[in-house]
């Protein structure tokens, strides 16, 4: 008789479901998904899934929580775990994506993307999930916050344009209007406010924002976020994970010799920290040589600006991941000199 060795729940959560798939291996390192239901992504919900897997499992053996990182969505189901103190993963949707591909599963629903996440947790060897930091962890709820305002005041200000354009203008429409604009560039401001108080308390985050702000088109702002988005960087461990994380890797459809989609970046990332590097990516490409070369370059190549200019924002990520592990500033100059002291081009 074997002997279970490891047991997984592997969770696809949305916005109002747990899907929850069991699995377990055996000491002859075969595997078995032998149960599955849905819960509500709720208090109670979570409390009944727990109470469901306990049911289902041998307290004696090594138990894991395995679920995507699907927007915050699965924040709830994660905080709650911890406190119970269930080790959990939770893994980059790109991760699952790949592995899944490799399952050669036909039709994809919530259920067969539960098991897959529980025979991914079952066949690979997962870290623990820790909690964010509280700084960092703060520092992502008030970057989003701006990012909601802007975007609101965005939307006001068209507003404005759209009923100017009008031929008979209603007054009363655009005084409301320019109100909601006024609220909204107070809201910023409190927010900025609350930023910059928070950073001055943590003197590593003051740390991290002047070696991350030394690049080329780099501000504050863009650096907090960064750091929210990536609590530290505690999320990825390398560059090309990082560039998963965020939604910045390129995605290539192929099959045999008949069938090639063009690549494409696969935006299955965190949309927050990828719209963070537009504009930064935007100043690079116009103040620094450095990324002035690679845009060029790949236009050469294949002759669209927004594909390039999509390049240097990952360029640009994996530079600020690189510098933030290495505690150094960026220096526009590094190249020039290896190139001085090799006679070659990187």
């Amino acid at each position: 008789m074997q002997t279970i060795v490891k047991q997984v729940v592997g969770i696809d959560v949305a916005q109002k479901e747990l899907v929850v798939c069991l699995g377990r291996m055996d000491s002859d390192l075969s595997s078995e998904l032998y149960a599955y239901h849905v819960f509500g992504n709720t208090a109670q919900g979570m409390n009944s899934l727990i109470n469901w897997v306990k049911q289902r499992t041998d307290a004696g053996v090594s138990l894991r929580f395995v679920m995507e990182a699907t927007g915050v969505y699965h924040e709830s189901l994660a905080y709650f775990l911890n406190a119970q103190g269930y080790r959990q993963t939770i893994v980059l949707p790109s991760k699952i994506n790949h592995y899944a591909q490799t399952l050669a599963v036909k039709t994809v629903t919530d259920k067969t993307a539960s098991q897959a996440i529980t025979r991914f947790g079952l066949e690979r060897q997962l870290t623990d999930w820790v909690p964010p930091t509280p700084a960092y962890k703060k520092l992502r709820q008030l970057t989003r916050e701006r990012d909601q305002v802007v975007q609101l005041r965005t939307m006001a200000k068209n507003h404005i344009h759209a009923e100017k354009a009008e031929a008979q203008p209603d007054e009363q429409s655009l005084r409301r209007m320019q109100q909601q604009i006024d609220f909204f560039n107070q809201q910023e401001k409190e927010i900025k406010v609350q930023i910059k108080e928070l950073v001055k308390q943590q003197e590593k985050i003051k740390n991290e924002i002047a070696i991350i702000t030394s690049i080329t088109g780099i501000g504050e702002l863009t650096a907090v976020t960064i750091l929210g988005e990536t609590n530290g960087f505690e999320l990825v461990s390398n560059k090309k994970q990082l560039a998963s994380y965020a939604g910045l890797d390129v995605k290539e459809k192929q099959s045999g010799t008949s069938v090639k989609g063009k690549p494409r970046i696969s935006k299955k990332g965190n949309r927050y920290l990828r719209k963070a590097m537009h504009l930064p990516a935007l100043a690079a490409i116009r103040s620094d040589e450095r990324f002035k070369a690679i845009f060029t370059r790949l236009v050469a190549k294949h002759g669209i600006k927004m594909k390039a200019a999509v390049a240097v924002q990952r360029k640009l990520l994996e530079l600020v991941y690189t510098l933030h592990k290495t505690g150094s500033k960026y220096n526009p100059e590094y190249l020039k000199k290896l190139e001085n002291s090799n006679g070659a081009v990187l």
